[in-house]
């Protein structure tokens, strides 16, 4: 399964000079809870709702003047958009990472994949095999 048809694209970007204000802004407007630090066409960081929380509440800066290149999570991990959603999902449950951006081989943002968009495509995959299972097993019978 492409990951690019599970994950928010184009993704939502924000630059390393930009406000944490204006970050958490579009995070609000966009519903999302992580968005892209791009800068000269390719990602140097992501700031989540946790890097919000840990690096900027927790510690009392002010979002209006604190840069997003202060408290971003600086060179992410992020799959290439060939990778399976199960080894996505294995990888992000493993680190306990909530969003995995999805580049090409420049470095340049694609996506953004988002563990809740992840398990819910998983959740409907599984689904329809348990709906297959289920009429075959059902199919045992005279005639079936």
């Amino acid at each position: 399964m492409n990951l690019l048809k599970i994950a928010r694209k184009p993704p939502i970007i924000v630059l390393p000079q930009d406000s944490v204000m204006k970050a958490v802004e579009k995070m609000v407007k966009n519903k999302v809870g992580g968005v892209a630090v791009e800068e000269n066409g390719v990602l140097v960081g992501i700031f989540t709702e946790r890097d919000l929380q840990t690096r900027v509440v927790h510690k009392h800066l002010s979002a209006l003047d604190t840069p997003v290149s202060e408290v971003m999570t600086r060179d992410p991990h992020t799959a290439p958009v060939e990778m399976e959603a199960s080894a996505a999902f294995e990888f992000m449950t493993s680190q306990h990472f909530r969003h995995l951006p999805i580049v090409d081989e420049n470095g340049k943002i694609l996506g953004m994949l988002s563990v809740r968009h992840l398990m819910a495509r998983i959740v409907e995959y599984l689904s329809h095999e348990l709906e297959s299972m289920n009429a075959y097993i059902g199919a045992d019978g005279i005639g079936g």
